[in-house]
């Protein structure tokens, strides 16, 4: 499996370099992602990543894969209506930092223009945020325990369960059990279409 590890700090350099390299000034960004100007502006300055979900938000807002907010580039796709990614070949991001302690592994990166975005994620053990942003979520436990907490009503899951939910709801998870559960997530951003 590839695995790529960086610090947070190049995340958030990469979130500013993409939007200047665009002529985007933080309010157009600001109004296109529906965060505020100031948060954008926070997390630029940062050296710690905003969450996935908000990487994400930002990445398509910028017209850009969120490979290349992780990477800074990328290859171009032969086929652009589709993308194959082999068991242990996905794009995996563990950062250094407190990155809500959740270990991604993006599948389906290199598809541009997509409207889903799947992810196998490990959960920490302690909960480090409150989720919530547009669209919808399905997780599915592939493997352990996830404690799910849903507009403040948690509910334990085991392996083989599912949730999918309004993600505009606060939301969060972690891992229960001697080792990390693994989910597969998989995001929907129904403003794209």
């Amino acid at each position: 499996m590839e695995e790529k590890r960086m610090q947070e700090e190049w995340i958030t350099q990469n979130i500013r370099n993409l939007r200047e390299k665009k002529g985007m000034t933080l309010q157009e960004l600001a109004d296109l992602t529906g965060l505020t100007k100031s948060y954008l502006s926070k997390i630029e300055r940062s050296k710690k990543a905003p969450p996935y979900s908000t990487v994400n938000k930002v990445a398509n807002a910028l017209g850009v894969d969120v490979r290349f907010i992780f990477e800074g580039n990328g290859e171009e796709d032969i086929d652009p209506r589709i993308t194959f990614t082999r068991r242990g070949a996905g794009e995996v991001v563990e950062t250094v930092g407190a990155f809500y302690g959740y270990k991604y592994e993006a599948l389906a990166s290199k598809k541009p223009g997509k409207n889903m975005l799947p992810y196998i994620i490990e959960p920490a053990f302690e909960e480090k945020g409150v989720f919530q942003h547009e669209g919808e979520e399905l997780l599915y436990v592939l493997e352990g325990r996830h404690e799910f907490v849903y507009d403040g009503k948690s509910t334990m899951m085991e392996e083989g369960d599912c949730v999918y939910f309004d993600a505009g709801v606060p939301h969060y998870g972690r891992s229960v059990g001697e080792k990390k559960a693994k989910l597969l997530a998989v995001m929907f951003n129904y403003k794209r279409l």
